[in-house]
């Protein structure tokens, strides 16, 4: 042994807390399996017409804003091209046109393996879409009503005015830009920008999600007129849910590549046993 090894201080003893309750993982992992394929699904009812409008109608003479087509390139060969605006981007392969079950080219908005079913079929989509969603909103009920009784987005998840302050915050995003994730006594709290995802994700992203779908349904535009007055439209509503879920599914992007850099065990250990072992401190 070194004189060097010999003199150094022994590492500090490794603390486990207890940071998820039963109820926050359970509705965790309902969420994880339900929002998937609620994604997939509402993917199948997109591709029965892959246009997306704003305002009232979205009958044929409307523009819309983005389109899934497909059609030929030069040469012959069947292409897809993705319409946002008036940008036009060839996706062969992945929107527009994509492989069908023998392989072979077919047009569709999104591919196969991205819908629920796989082939297109709106009526099926539908039911599943449907039935995923009653699943959602329960859940989403009991893990709102467990985090006010419980007290859980008053302690973990509402910001301090500290941590609202522009020094905080920017901090906060220069250290997620070093990849530099909390040590020590300041694991055990959510960082401002998480706090401030969370909150938007579960406050506004998921609400809105919700109502749009809600406004999209004739017999609840019946019952609630209103709702159209709200989103601008039946067509606006559907284009309101179609970006929503792209923010959603981009925010479980950014989650899963902080869960991989902060320690997928740990992370993982924490999701479905409650049990999160605080990182180390840095010897400086």
């Amino acid at each position: 042994m070194t004189k060097a090894a010999a003199s150094a201080p022994p590492a500090p003893p490794r603390v486990v807390i207890y940071r998820h309750r039963l109820v926050v993982r359970l509705t965790h992992w309902v969420n994880v399996i339900t929002l998937s394929l609620l994604l997939m699904s509402g993917l199948q009812i997109f591709n029965a017409h892959p246009h997306l409008y704003w305002g009232q109608y979205g009958a044929n003479a409307d523009a819309p804003w983005l389109e899934m087509v497909g059609g030929h390139d030069a040469q012959g060969k069947p292409q897809g091209v993705t319409h946002i605006g008036a940008a036009s981007i060839v996706t062969t392969g992945v929107l527009g046109v994509s492989a069908g079950a023998a392989g072979q080219p077919r047009v569709r908005g999104f591919p196969r393996w991205l819908t629920l079913p796989a082939d297109q079929d709106l009526a099926t989509g539908r039911l599943w879409h449907f039935a995923l969603a009653w699943v959602f909103v329960i859940n989403g009920l009991v893990y709102l009503g467990f985090g006010v009784a419980n007290g859980h987005f008053r302690r973990d998840l509402a910001p301090t005015v500290d941590e609202l302050k522009p020094r905080s915050l920017l901090g906060s995003i220069v250290d997620h830009i070093k990849l530099k994730h909390p040590t020590g006594e300041a694991a055990r709290r959510y960082n401002i920008l998480q706090k401030l995802a969370y909150l938007g994700v579960v406050f506004l992203l998921l609400p809105v999600m919700v109502a749009t779908g809600l406004t999209m349904s004739p017999g609840i535009d019946a019952l609630a007129p209103w709702l159209l007055d709200v989103f601008g439209g039946r067509q606006s509503a559907r284009s309101i849910h179609f970006i929503s879920a792209n923010l959603i599914v981009l925010f479980v992007i950014v989650h899963v590549v902080e869960v991989f850099l902060a320690g997928v065990f740990n992370e993982m250990r924490s999701m479905i046993t409650g049990r999160y072992a605080l990182p180390r401190e840095h010897a400086s």
